[in-house]
């Protein structure tokens, strides 16, 4: 990294952020500025098409994006299709920056650079008379941790300010291979250690659906860019559910592959060092197809050769269509009701029974998940997260000054809960022990399942709760105990829209004999009519490295779901 411009002049961490979020702003087109909605608006997914500065062609490009950005992609490679990446990536462009300004979901907007990027991928597909690669003309957002030559990654931190990239990261050099035009990067809490979105430089991230409340976390501004239909694909990370949580609280589609699957070399992070449960990155999209698309393309790169860390292992068409799970045909599924740590709200329960259903009239079988060693895991996976006692995250802050968020509770109508994990230094190679043994328990769990199924096998995936709530008001989201099962375990995981809130049918329940204080708190949390109409979304475990098993089955489940279930998304 390099530090240039003027900020970097001004050591007031507050002045710092002012600056720096009002070079954001000039980034912004001036034609391209809306009429703000009014903070009594809510849901304001309908901006995009009311504003009036997308045309109406652009508004159907964002629309075929939304539904299948697959079948996009085949209309940029195809010369003779009239859709160009300039005027793709231009509508995306306004539909992002449209987007910013109703949930302030974006950090760096760089329109000329995008559009540059557009036309060179144009040129290419006229000269050559074939596209670029798999992901030709498609603009794709990114996560700001994905780093960019030329541009700051600042992460949710004062210290960041002026300090621009000197190359790409990995996956950007891939991405660029591949003919993809990044357009934009997305909004992250300070630490990234949050299922929420806040910092002090570029402030809060909204829920489209919902703006008093949180787009989860910590690839919240991604969640909020793909709901408000900014991006037709979008690449956020996870290390204890940073793809999943903001995935279920918008609606979207989303894998978290298995340790090392994609490469992250050269990624801006936090915890670096810490390679115990590794960070990994993943596709969000509001359509499925997003996720073999993405996954496919980047593993046929061969990341292997350019990260020292990817796993060389090339995609398993057979693995993707189901051939050890039976084909797909009369396959056997787990739900997990209640872990024992955090009960899940109704709105939970009853999506789970709606694909229960859905999968059971395909002919499918679907079992009870015990729950095995739920706390002793999260306490595990918890404790080598923070073993360094926060000492990383007080020296990012003390690079500027700017004080440590330890709550993301608005300062306007606060909520009494703050941070309630502790710090705790431990011995991190007796927790590598600790976790190694947890992984092989979990492991003869679930094949001691094969006495359970009817299918001579064990359970071929867990459907659960990515979190125990839907989309909650700003300073509440502070469970990862159904994400850090996977982040653990390292199982490749998908999330998948079900339904939405509806007050009439997901009516309060008598308290029940809480698993611990944080389960009695979820349950005080739940009033169904703070949280009408907004998305439902569930959790699809599979097994370790089998990314492309995950995306088959995650695909079947969402099919039997449109053609089962009345309330689908």
């Amino acid at each position: 990294m390099s530090d240039a411009g003027t900020i970097t002049g001004t050591s007031d961490w507050r002045s710092l952020c002012k600056v720096r979020k009002a070079v954001q702003d000039a980034s912004i087109p001036e034609e391209w500025k809306i009429k703000v909605p009014p903070d009594a608006s809510l849901d304001v997914r309908s901006v995009t098409e009311d504003c009036g500065l997308l045309s109406a062609r652009e508004l159907d490009i964002v629309d075929l994006g939304t539904k299948d950005v697959s079948a996009l992609v085949r209309l940029l490679a195809d010369k003779d299709s009239g859709y160009t990446s300039l005027e793709v990536s231009t509508a995306y462009l306004k539909s992002a920056i449209v987007a910013h300004q109703a949930t302030n979901c974006l950090t760096e907007i760089f329109v000329e650079r995008a559009l540059d990027r557009a036309k060179e991928v144009d040129r290419y597909l006229v000269e050559r008379g074939e596209p670029m690669g798999p992901l030709h003309g498609l603009p794709i957002s990114l996560k700001d941790q994905f780093t960019m030559k030329g541009l700051e990654t600042i992460m949710g931190h004062a210290c960041n300010i002026g300090k621009f990239a000197e190359e790409d990261c990995i996956l950007v050099e891939i991405l660029y291979e591949l003919g993809a035009v990044p357009f934009v990067r997305t909004n992250v809490p300070q630490t990234l250690m949050w299922g929420e979105t806040h910092n002090n430089v570029f402030g809060r991230t909204t829920n489209p659906y919902n703006r008093k409340l949180t787009p989860g976390g910590s690839s919240g501004g991604e969640g909020a860019l793909l709901a408000m239909r900014g991006s037709p694909l979008g690449v956020g990370t996870d290390i204890d559910g940073s793809l999943r949580i903001p995935s279920a609280f918008c609606g979207l589609y989303t894998l978290r592959p298995s340790y090392e699957r994609f490469p992250y070399h050269g990624a801006a992070n936090t915890l670096m060092g810490q390679e115990s449960i590794s960070s990994v990155l993943g596709p969000m999209a509001t359509s499925i197809s997003a996720l073999k698309l993405f996954t496919k393309a980047i593993i046929d790169a061969r990341p292997w050769d350019h990260d020292p860390l990817a796993i060389r292992k090339v995609w398993s068409e057979e693995e993707y269509r189901l051939v050890e799970h039976g084909g797909g045909k009369g396959m056997c599924f787990a739900i997990l009701w209640d872990n024992k740590v955090v009960k899940p709200h109704p709105p939970l329960i009853r999506a789970m029974d709606i694909v229960k259903d859905a999968l059971e009239k395909e002919g499918h079988q679907v079992i009870d998940w015990e729950s095995l060693d739920h706390v002793d895991i999260y306490k595990n996976a918890q404790t080598i997260l923070l073993a360094d006692g926060g000492e990383g995250y007080r020296r990012s802050c003390e690079a500027s000054g700017e004080p440590l968020i330890t709550s993301m509770s608005p300062e306007a109508d606060p909520h009494p809960f703050d941070l309630e994990v502790s710090l705790v230094k431990s011995l991190l190679w007796q927790l590598h022990t600790e976790k190694r043994a947890l992984r092989k328990a979990y492991l003869d769990h679930w094949n001691a399942t094969e006495s359970r199924t009817n299918t001579g096998r064990p359970v071929d995936a867990i459907i659960s709760p990515a979190v125990a709530c839907t989309a909650c008001p700003h300073g509440l989201n502070y469970d990862s105990f159904y994400t850090t099962l996977g982040n653990a375990m390292d199982y490749a995981c998908a999330v998948f829209p079900v339904t939405f809130v509806d007050p009439k049918l997901d009516l309060p329940v008598a308290p029940h004999d809480f698993h611990n204080h944080e389960d009695e708190a979820f349950y005080k949390l739940y009033h169904p009519d703070h949280f009408p109409g907004v998305p439902v979304g569930l959790q699809l475990l599979g097994r370790t490295q089998e990314e492309e098993g995950v995306i088959g089955m995650v695909e079947l489940v969402d099919a039997a779901l449109k053609k089962h279930a009345v309330d689908h998304v």
